[in-house]
């Protein structure tokens, strides 16, 4: 199965950029990667895809890497729920009926999205170390955080405008990051556990997804913070479909309470909570999530 980018034309006329990998004949898992990110090739991913009989689909984002920009309404951003539907519209292009998906950091609440507003074809779900909604009953939602996300979402809160002059600065040094500064570029957002996962491989796909999602400067990540701040278009009691959530202690971008949260929220999730594990570490252990998501999902 190619892995080179290819583009979709989707039904409002925006162009979608997309990957496939994994077990040509497997069964689909939609991959939502995190906030920023463009779709680029993750070997280890794609390894581990194919290994478990999975057909790999993941996409850039509205704004990110060759993904068309969504248009800017006035006032909020576009609910995430509608990144359920380019989802479905993708996979109605690659002839995939049933699917499972994984979200991991901002694509969680895409997974979520997936399991809320597609149940007929989503078979299962997976959380991998996804946000909470902004509006979480009972959790302090900034908590715990590294003091970049806390300027990023206090920022979000207030608008788009107020958001715009930080999401420059960031897409300016994200787009020319590099395998040797990477570490360095998360500042507070890591703490040793997860400083010690970026490396090698793990580090050049990191630092290559977030070049790639800067392509068109700093509109993507604009919007899809906004989004991740604002109402998500969906109601998480409402899911009936099997969702598991992967947490880490040490994670400083999204803390571990909003994996509690989210476990004991979506109905009937099944929780992973790891007191060793961070933000970046977690996704080392991407057999262990997939054979579990498979589990989920009945495979």
């Amino acid at each position: 199965m190619t892995s080179a980018p290819q583009m979709l034309t989707l039904p409002d006329g925006r162009q979608l950029e997309f990957l496939t990998g994994g077990a040509e004949d497997g069964f689909g898992l939609v991959y939502h990667s995190g906030t920023p990110s463009g779709a680029v090739v993750d070997p280890s991913m794609w390894a581990a895809a194919e290994r478990a009989g999975l057909r790999l689909v993941t996409y850039s984002r509205p704004g990110y890497g060759a993904s068309t920009p969504r248009p800017v309404p006035e006032g909020w951003p576009v609910p995430i729920a509608a990144d359920a539907d380019d989802t479905a519209a993708l996979l109605d292009h690659l002839g995939i009926g049933e699917f499972v998906t994984l979200g991991w950091s901002g694509g969680g609440p895409r997974a979520l999205a997936c399991a809320a507003l597609l149940p007929e074809r989503c078979r299962a779900a997976t959380s991998l170390a996804g946000v909470a909604p902004r509006e979480a009953e009972g959790l302090d939602w900034l908590a715990g955080m590294g003091p970049e996300n806390v300027r990023d979402f206090e920022a979000a809160d207030r608008g788009r405008e107020a958001f715009r002059p930080i999401a420059e600065q960031e897409a300016a040094e994200l787009g020319s990051v590099t395998t040797d500064d990477i570490v360095e570029a998360f500042g507070g957002l890591v703490d040793e556990v997860d400083a010690a996962a970026l490396t090698g491989e793990f580090a050049e796909v990191v630092a290559a997804s977030f070049r790639h999602a800067m392509a068109q400067g700093p509109e993507g990540m604009l919007e899809d913070n906004l989004q991740i701040a604002r109402p998500w278009g969906f109601d998480l009691a409402g899911i009936v479909v099997p969702v598991s959530v992967w947490q880490g202690a040490h994670d400083k971008m999204v803390p571990f309470e909003h994996g509690r949260w989210l476990a004991a929220h979506v109905p009937g999730a099944r929780a992973h909570l790891f007191d060793d594990e961070g933000h970046i570490s977690l996704a080392t252990r991407m057999d262990d999530i997939l054979a579990d998501l498979r589990e989920l999902a009945g495979l």
